[in-house]
């Protein structure tokens, strides 16, 4: 039997899923590796420490799972988006790579702006210029290692140096290129206008290819480090979020997901760009070349839940979720506002920060448990909203850890007022999207639609109408939360000396 080995490079460490022809789990592996904070604002990962999980995990999979190596058909990944890492003309690191999370770069995307607009920038990418994005973490290390600068031959993503260091060759997808504010998505190529703005080396850059393209083949060291035959066929793969969106099965327009996690999005596919008039989402290169991803992204939304049971409610997430049983919808007229961790999509405000309004002597921990679901669900309302002006969602798909939850699912369906639709892979869709590109370069499937067969749907969540009623008039409370709280929070931001950055 013939499989596909894909390797999911996180930010906590590489699962690696073996997939057979017909899309299911033979078997998966993990392999952890740390991450690094040398200071304030800094996020790291030692690249060397990917390559020794991704040879441990592939060597584990292959004993574990009793397959030969011969028995493997290619190999495919999926990697943590938005970083930079700088590597030699021998493909050897200069450095530890900034990761998505890394936001050091403050200075770099003032100057980012001060060359482009928010809005020219934005229309040219997709996305705001922001120091999230790998060219503002490029820009950075040449402003306080210019030596390191220097040296460099390209800037890679985590999966495009893993791919490099099983076939020698530099290159990344169009997904990953979408999330460097390099990228000119329109014209699926670098953009000279933003490299020239802001004086980056355009040899720099990696070639660009489609996700579902053979870069090369596993080469001799690459052979006996993984145990992998030498002249296996290696797919590009893509950036983690656009492979989720695959193996959600997000493969047409009009298809439409959410990912709960420690963070959490919503994403859909289309045949152009969504350029919301406000900047409030963003956009995509979808694994599939003739698609985009139109896309707005929260940051505390499993996180806003676990920082909740850690901190407040200290029970077991089963226990937990059982407390929306006994507190109705609306909390008691308890709101929660998830912004923990400042606030992406919808607010784009740095500043912004968590809060429960509306507490009274007969508050219970119930409604509080109760009001954080409900208010990760409104923040997620408005970005789908803003969606939706686009192009209307009859249903949406529901993948990771979050949505194992079946009480969490009925509040998000209620608020959304949309059919949840659960498929069969909830955590394993990132390895799976991965997977497909991989069987499509190979040729064992024709298109990204495999990902709709073999990722199928096993039941649906309906909206209860008696809650939507009660949910539509408290939405518009929430709304009215945040834009009356929004003064408050810069007052905070000053008392607490991180100064307005939102």
């Amino acid at each position: 039997m013939q499989y596909i080995l894909a390797h999911d490079l996180g930010t906590s460490g590489n699962k690696a899923t073996l997939y057979d022809m017909e899309g299911s789990m033979a078997c998966s592996a993990v392999s952890p590796y740390p991450t690094h904070y040398p200071f304030d604002g800094a996020v790291e990962h030692d690249p060397a420490q990917w390559w020794q999980a991704v040879c441990a995990c592939t060597r584990d999979l292959l004993e574990r799972g009793n397959v030969s190596a011969a028995d493997i058909a290619c190999v495919s990944f999926s990697g943590i988006m938005m970083g930079c890492l700088v590597v030699d003309k021998e493909g050897a690191p200069l450095r530890n790579m900034l990761i998505w999370a890394d936001t050091r770069s403050a200075k770099q995307e003032k100057f980012m702006l001060e060359r482009v607009s928010m809005e020219r920038g934005y229309r040219i990418t997709g996305h705001r210029p922001s120091a999230s994005y790998s060219a503002a973490k490029l820009l950075w290390i040449k402003d306080n290692e210019p030596e390191c600068y220097q040296k460099a031959c390209k800037m890679l993503h985590a999966k495009d140096y893993i791919a490099y260091k099983f076939t020698g060759v530099f290159a990344t997808d169009y997904s990953d290129a979408s999330g460097t504010n390099l990228y000119d998505l329109e014209g699926r190529r670098w953009s000279d206008e933003l490299l020239e703005a802001w004086d980056i080396r355009p040899g720099l850059l990696p070639e660009l290819c489609a996700a579902a393209d053979v870069i090369g083949k596993v080469t001799p060291q690459a052979a006996r480090d993984t145990g992998l035959l030498e002249g296996t066929p290696v797919a590009m793969g893509g950036g983690d979020g656009s492979c989720a969106t695959v193996g959600a099965g997000v493969v047409a327009q009009g298809n439409t997901y959410n990912i709960v996690g420690s963070s959490s999005w919503i994403s859909m596919a289309a045949s152009e760009p969504y350029y919301d008039p406000e900047m409030r989402t963003f956009n995509w290169a979808h694994l599939d070349p003739a698609l985009i991803t139109p896309c707005g992204t929260m940051q505390a939304a499993g996180y806003s839940y676990s920082w909740y049971r850690d901190t407040l409610c200290p029970l077991e997430y089963p226990l937990l979720n059982r407390h929306t049983e006994k507190s109705k919808p609306g909390a008691g007229g308890l709101i929660y506002l998830p912004y923990l961790l400042g606030e992406r999509s919808p607010h784009w405000n740095h500043n912004a920060r968590g809060a429960f309004i509306g507490m009274g002597v007969s508050t219970t921990r119930e409604d509080m448990t109760r009001a954080v679901l409900e208010g990760v669900g409104f923040n997620l309302k408005i970005i789908l909203d803003a969606l939706e002006k686009h192009t209307p969602a009859d249903s949406v798909t529901m993948i990771g850890g979050g949505a194992k939850g079946v009480e969490w699912l009925q509040i998000l369906a209620d608020i959304w007022g949309k059919a949840l639709l659960v498929p069969r892979y909830l955590e394993e869709a990132t390895s799976m999207g991965a997977a497909v590109a991989g069987g499509i370069a190979v040729g064992a499937y024709k298109d990204y639609g495999a990902a709709r067969q073999y990722n199928k749907i096993v039941s649906t969540i309906q909206p209860n109408p008696a809650n939507a009623a009660i949910y539509r008039e408290l939405y518009d409370v929430f709304k009215l939360a945040y834009e009356r709280l929004a003064p408050v929070y810069e007052g905070l931001a000053r008392v607490r000396g991180v100064g307005i950055r939102g």
